[in-house]
């Protein structure tokens, strides 16, 4: 008595099949496209953080031989003063590369899904661009509009009137942080603006039609279909921003060297001092691996609610 085919199970049918495998099969195949990657990432993330976190067991200078003293540069990190305060500065950092950013990109996009803009394509180029000049350069141009004498800054406020408020933006402990912090905004926000603009265009019009139909004005139109609709554009663009805040060294290096008086130290710019400076080498791999650590449980958080928030 033969059985239907039909009423097989699929991979009964699939090895009925002399010579035939399924699409995809064997899965093991995949992993070989994924090793080159894999092998690379392994070389030059993977093992160096290994390292990193190994050598930070040690109080060493880089040249003579180190001393085993455990933990005691991961406690340096806590009770450090210096230390605690670069962390600190890191996280008001967020407020400036992430959420200003972030708020500028979301009032950009919800102005543009309810008027069509004629060249938003060069307009969105314009805005993306400080993404795309170096670093170093953005740093050299601020520091030269920040400069207290003749710096662009400074010379507007004096031409329309308000000299008073003219200011040595990167030499003042209490404004050099936010002063920093600006450049950052400036760099991050077209790369959020870019990202909504996008994400904008994927909502279907009709949901506005709708939400126009019922009565909705700008604000609650926003909230109800805007933010919503880009819930993963705002994933990707905080996890871009965090780890642009977190990890920033070159602004600082540039525009005020950590000053004055360590106010604008980051962790980045702590690990380059205690490295190549002071000779720590132990202990900027301490505050490496705990400004990994952070960045990574920041990234991680803002993914996992991002995928809870889609459900």
């Amino acid at each position: 008595m033969s059985i239907p085919a039909a009423t097989l199970p699929a991979r009964a049918r699939r090895r009925g099949r002399a010579g035939e495998r399924p699409p995809g099969e064997p899965r093991r195949i995949a992993y070989l496209y994924v090793l080159p990657g894999l092998a690379v990432f392994v070389a030059f993330v993977l093992l160096p953080l290994v390292h990193s976190a190994w050598i930070s067991l040690f109080a060493w200078d880089g040249i003579t031989p180190g001393e085993w003293v455990a933990l005691d540069n991961y406690e340096a990190v806590f009770t450090d003063p210096d230390l605690r305060a670069a962390f600190l500065h890191s996280l008001i950092l967020l407020v400036f590369y992430s959420v200003i950013p972030i708020v500028i990109g979301l009032l950009l996009a919800a102005a543009m899904s309810r008027s069509r803009v004629r060249g938003l394509a060069a307009f969105r180029t314009i805005l993306f661009l400080p993404q795309v000049i170096a670093l170093v350069v953005v740093a050299v141009m601020w520091r030269m509009i920040y400069a207290p004498a003749g710096g662009l800054l400074n010379e507007s406020l004096s031409l329309v009137g308000l000299g008073a408020l003219t200011q040595n933006w990167l030499g003042d402990f209490d404004i050099a942080l936010p002063a920093v912090g600006l450049i950052g905004t400036w760099v991050m926000y077209g790369l959020a603006m870019v990202l909504f603009t996008a994400g904008v265009q994927k909502i279907p019009q009709s949901l506005y039609d709708a939400a126009r139909v019922d009565g909705a004005g700008p604000v609650r139109e926003f909230f109800a279909v805007t933010l919503p609709g880009l819930r993963s554009e705002m994933a990707v663009a905080l996890t871009l921003t965090t780890i642009a805040a977190l990890r920033n060294f070159d602004l600082v290096y540039i525009t005020t060297g950590g000053g004055p008086g360590g106010a604008t130290s980051v962790p980045a710019f702590e690990v380059y001092e205690r490295a190549f400076q002071s000779g720590e080498v132990g202990g900027a791999s301490a505050v490496g691996v705990c400004l990994a650590a952070v960045i990574f449980l920041l990234a991680f958080g803002i993914n996992r609610i991002a995928d809870r928030a889609a459900r």
